[in-house]
């Protein structure tokens, strides 16, 4: 199998675009470091999700989202979070990459961008990474040199192009299971506004409370009315924050390891089990997580350990949609105290109530489980198969479709 250099067969640029809006720039959306490390691929449907910015004209051209390119991490904090590609799978418009990324655009005749995505995804690409990545300590990044010099083994393009087809079809899996999930938790949430922003909560009769004449009261700590014989509290009332720590031990485990992005891996350790809300505490403040399982937070990270039963969710929904930006303690890295989150003013509805809507979403976040534990399973089998596939001890069916 002979081997070429990217940067004989591929165009690589490093990134500097910022997360600044600046007058005089045209506002675009920025795909960032977390949208990368954290994706196989990039479609059009993460396009909302996407963070608004400004860049100049020549960014815009150079760093353009296009189909067929590969992203990649630049430079993080750990050796293990360089490298960490994604695959661009739609054209944007309006979308390009942000800083601390590289972008990679293969020639077509020669390396598919499927097939590239997945060969960095594999230990072969993240041991030559992680020889190559310069720094030490604080900081390590991969240079242009060093991206132009990564070794690709090269096979037929129609065989790049069946295995990038066959990691393509569980990713969209994965992504369909994603976008149902999000689904789910919408309509958890709608019912969460039914019940405690327009306050139309089954009432004694099983009618709307607030559409058929129940009550209100002003509350004067909240600035708004409330249903007659609710009270005002703060998010102290009804949990206790705790700090994250750092895992230092890097073998595979049962246990998710979340941080400000999300799961980050899994460790053989927990640091609490049962429901908790997850907040960070540096990073991306309002990356809100409900977690009910056996898990570990890192440093970044408060998790909660609930005082008032059946409470979990509801304060969930509750502090999800707080713009925590406002309170932002932090000078350059986002980030927020214990002190000013169990000072957030908080409704403080009856007991039963809160106990009906548990059970009444319980059901829709079971199911949830059920689908992230199914999309766990096909990033276990995509995974597994990868390096079979890639050094040739597992043949592609020919007769797989191909775009």
């Amino acid at each position: 199998m002979r081997k070429y250099k990217l940067g004989d067969i591929a165009t690589v640029e490093i990134s500097g675009v910022d997360k600044k809006i600046k007058d005089g720039e045209k506002e675009i959306r920025l795909c960032n470091f977390v949208d990368v490390y954290y994706n196989w691929a990039i479609t059009t449907a993460q396009h909302d999700s996407f963070m608004l910015a400004t860049a100049r004209p020549n960014e815009i051209s150079k760093f353009k989202l296009k189909k067929g390119q590969v992203a990649l991490t630049k430079d993080s904090e750990t050796r293990d979070d360089i490298g960490i590609p994604t695959y661009i799978a739609d054209g944007f418009d309006d979308a390009i990459l942000g800083y601390h990324c590289a972008l990679v655009t293969p020639n077509k005749d020669i390396l598919d961008g499927r097939y590239l995505n997945a060969l960095l995804h594999t230990d072969y690409a993240k041991k030559y990474f992680a020889c190559n990545a310069s720094g030490s300590g604080q900081r390590y990044a991969l240079s242009v040199e060093a991206l132009n010099s990564f070794p690709v083994p090269i096979i037929p393009l129609h065989e790049q192009k069946q295995i990038g087809e066959i990691f393509s079809a569980l990713d969209k899996k994965i992504e369909l299971n994603k976008r149902i999930n999000q689904n789910l938790e919408a309509m958890a949430k709608q019912l969460y506004d039914y019940w405690f922003v327009q306050f139309d909560f089954p009432n004694e009769e099983g009618k709307p409370y607030k559409s058929h004449g129940g009550k209100t009261v002003w509350n004067e700590k909240l600035k708004r009315e409330i249903p007659d014989g609710w009270d005002n509290c703060t998010l102290e009332y009804f949990l206790t924050i705790k700090n994250g720590r750092d895992h230092k031990h890097l073998a595979e485990g049962l246990y998710p390891v979340y941080g400000s992005g999300g799961e980050m891996r899994r460790v053989n350790e927990n640091l609490y089990r049962g429901e908790s809300v997850l907040i960070p505490r540096k990073g991306t403040l309002n990356n809100i997580m409900y977690v009910d399982e056996a898990f570990w937070t890192v440093d970044t990270m408060f998790y909660s350990e609930m005082k008032i039963l059946h409470s979990a969710k509801y304060i969930f929904f509750t502090i999800k949609d707080i713009d925590f930006k406002r309170w932002d303690s932090g000078t350059g890295v986002p980030s927020m105290t214990a002190s000013t989150l169990y000072n957030l003013p908080m409704i403080k509805p009856d007991k039963g109530l809160l106990k009906k809507f548990d059970m009444t979403i319980t059901p829709i976040f079971y199911k949830m489980k059920q689908i992230r534990v199914e999309s766990e399973k096909l990033a276990k089998q995509r995974d597994e198969l990868l390096p079979l596939l890639m050094n040739g001890q597992v043949s592609v069916n020919s007769d797989l479709p191909i775009d």
